[in-house]
């Protein structure tokens, strides 16, 4: 398997990455674990998920699934996306601290390799949630940091602040980007070549829809990520 560089960071991952979206509900238990056990055999060591996932549960699987293997795999989860529970969600120094901890356990890990802001915040100071990560890098729970669901100046902007607050920044953006849709922020592509960083593409095979396993013109049967979560293009 090719691995391929994050941006100008020191971080390379392998360059096919398996998402964690789907653990917990369509996979669960014994079969996600060979899964993942499964991709890590063949070379896949780029491993990503977020708390939101099946709320906690894909990161426990990925936990299990690593289990006396961690150093192989590069781990990447998200936070910021409200979990249903008050005071749960947003980029507040609060729960960004709460949530790395509590990825950390479920994951059965002592460091995150990548770590993302899973969205914007508009209620949160951006410094404030910057501090934050940086925090996390510094007592080296974290060792790298990126953002997702950001557009193109939200990034720059973003980027921008770090450099300013003397504060680790960025080093990755995932954003939705497949052939179907294209990028989501279509700036993105040089923006991120200016800022030296890397662009992690998510459903790049558009949520299944570009694995040729839909037949045009044909409802999506049931049992498949398109007939049964209708709703999953818009993550």
């Amino acid at each position: 398997m090719d691995q391929r560089r994050i941006g100008t960071s020191g971080l390379t991952v392998s360059a096919i990455g398996l998402g964690g979206n789907t653990f917990g509900a369509t996979v669960d238990g014994d079969d996600a674990v060979r899964t993942i056990q499964h991709a890590i055999d063949q070379g896949i060591t780029f491993i990503d998920s977020a708390d939101v996932y099946s709320q906690g549960r894909s990161e426990e699987l990925i936990g299990q699934a690593i289990k006396g293997r961690r150093e192989t795999v590069v781990v990447a989860t998200k936070c910021g996306i409200p979990l249903g529970a008050p005071h749960t969600g947003g980029l507040s120094r609060r729960w960004i601290t709460q949530a790395a901890e509590d990825s950390l356990r479920r994951l059965g890990t002592d460091y995150i390799d990548l770590f993302y802001a899973h969205r914007p915040d508009p209620a949160t100071p951006i410094e404030e949630t910057l501090r934050a990560l940086d925090d996390l890098v510094r007592a080296g729970k974290v060792r790298y940091l990126g953002c997702s669901n950001y557009r193109a100046w939200e990034v720059a902007y973003g980027i921008g602040v770090s450099k300013d607050l003397g504060l680790d920044r960025w080093v990755a953006a995932q954003n939705r980007w497949n052939l179907l849709d294209g990028l989501d922020s279509p700036e993105l592509e040089q923006a991120a070549d200016a800022l030296g960083v890397g662009i992690v593409p998510y459903t790049p095979l558009a949520s299944g829809i570009l694995t040729g396993k839909y037949a045009r013109d044909e409802e999506p049967a049931a049992g498949t990520r398109l007939g049964d979560l209708s709703g999953i293009r818009g993550r």
